[in-house]
């Protein structure tokens, strides 16, 4: 079959084109902007791109048209799909329809971590011999990509709540009927399609509405949106990590923690990681392998294994004694997990968070007013403030003097250079690419240094 993918350079399309491809499809796709690092990517697997929506692209006469949630009504190739009636189905639709129905679906859900745990639950699967296929939104470093699909009989893919498509306005897990779920915390977010919590917390309760009885569902127990959410109805068995839950993690300093289950410990984790957030992440990777026949022990072993996933407190490089780190925080909360796990590293170690508010809810400037409080162990704070409709200068005023916003990304790049000495920790917070700032700090610094 030769499918033709809409919007074929987001994380998710570009991993459904390539396990469409792996399928023994013909895969062909187009996006508004085709370039590196995903569109060589896709030219690895032999998949041909073309930039833009134009019209003429029906000539290439697919039989189907997968269509991705960039995709709007106004979108030329689209208006013209519609109006000659040709068939189409969104990418959730067709991953469960074609690949997933088959499948043991290992599901990972919530605000936070979804990336992170998938990959830790991909990889302790991986080290058991399981070698399951899996669709994360983040290059796997274990596996160098980000997608995969294997003749294995399981199946990890991150569980997003974002909508599907212009045509299908429900949340993009719905379609994946999880065998294993796991739901690693609640909060509000998306204030683009979603008006409030509550509308994500139904949204949550649909989700578990599919699991089946012979599944398993596994929750954070510190979490009172979640526990919300199963209040409404569940028909599946439930464990709970941290809380008061059968899964418990305890530090063992800074890079190792003790699993244990129901009162019996099963193993220490050492790794490079570091934060009680992905503790956390653990236990619910662990205890998901373990459903799926994976001994608690030999996870936590693997987990040692483990190198995390690109843009996850990566460290992007050292120049003149200053570290550069890169992380993918983008909400309030991810951004003061992230921070605070990082100060627990480098203890008195001066660090420099630089953000920029770039998703969908952080534009709008919804939840601006939590930016300081999640910013306050850092030492200095810089905000790359270009297209924003909001004044973060204003929101980020209680932190005084050593919070500055810029409008100028090379202005922003010199001030930050400027201020760096020997043993800074400069962590780097975005969900894009922020015009490769990383580079350009570290070559300043070198050279200034």
């Amino acid at each position: 079959m030769h499918i033709h993918i809409l919007g074929i350079c987001g994380t998710f399309m570009g991993g459904l084109a390539t396990i469409a491809r792996q399928a023994g499809h013909r895969v062909t796709g187009c996006d508004a902007n085709v370039y590196p690092p995903m569109s060589s990517q896709l030219a690895a697997q032999g998949i041909d791109l073309i930039e833009g929506y134009g019209a003429e692209q029906l000539g290439l006469t697919p039989d189907l048209w997968v269509v991705g949630n960039v995709v709007t009504r106004g979108n030329p190739l689209m208006e013209e799909i519609l109006d000659r009636g040709e068939p189409y189905v969104s990418g959730p639709q067709w991953l469960a329809e074609n690949i997933l129905h088959t499948k043991w679906v290992l599901a990972v859900a919530g605000t936070h971590g979804k990336t992170s745990t998938s990959a830790m639950l991909t990889w302790i699967l991986e080290a058991a011999g399981k070698r399951p296929g899996f669709l994360v939104g983040g290059v796997l470093q274990n596996f160098g990509d980000s997608a995969r699909l294997t003749d294995s009989d399981f199946f990890v893919i991150e569980a997003d709540e974002y909508d599907t498509a212009f045509f299908d306005k429900r949340s993009k897990f719905l379609h994946y009927h999880p065998k294993t779920a796991i739901l690693n915390n609640l909060e509000f977010d998306h204030a683009d399609i979603f008006v409030d919590l509550a509308a994500i917390e139904q949204q949550f309760h649909h989700f578990v509405r599919t699991i089946p009885r012979s599944g398993l569902l596994l929750a954070n127990g510190d979490d009172k949106a979640l526990a919300r959410v199963l209040e409404r109805g569940c028909w599946t068995p439930v464990e709970h990590f941290g809380g008061s839950g059968r899964w418990q993690a305890e530090a063992l300093g800074v890079d190792a923690f003790s699993v244990s289950y129901a009162g019996r410990e099963q193993g220490p984790v050492r790794w490079s990681l570091f934060g009680e957030h992905n503790r956390f992440n653990a236990l619910a990777a662990i205890a998901a392998a373990r459903h799926a026949g994976v001994d608690p022990g030999a996870a936590c072993a693997a987990l040692g294994r483990f190198e995390s996933v690109k843009r996850r407190m990566e460290l992007r490089g050292t120049a003149a004694g200053v570290a550069v780190y890169d992380d993918f925080a983008h909400h309030p909360t991810a951004i003061a997990t992230t921070v605070a796990g990082l100060r627990r590293k480098v203890g008195k170690a001066r660090i420099l968070a630089v953000l920029e508010p770039r998703s969908n809810t952080m534009k709008l400037g919804v939840m601006k007013d939590a930016l300081p409080g999640s910013l306050a162990e850092a030492d200095l704070v810089y905000c790359y403030s270009a297209n924003l409709g909001w004044n973060p200068a204003g929101a980020l005023a209680p932190l005084g003097a050593k919070a500055a916003c810029y409008d100028d990304l090379d202005a922003l790049v010199r001030a930050i250079a400027g201020a760096a000495r020997p043993g800074d920790q400069v962590l780097v917070m975005s969900n894009g690419g922020f015009g490769g700032i990383h580079q350009k700090l570290l070559e300043r610094i070198g050279a200034i240094g």
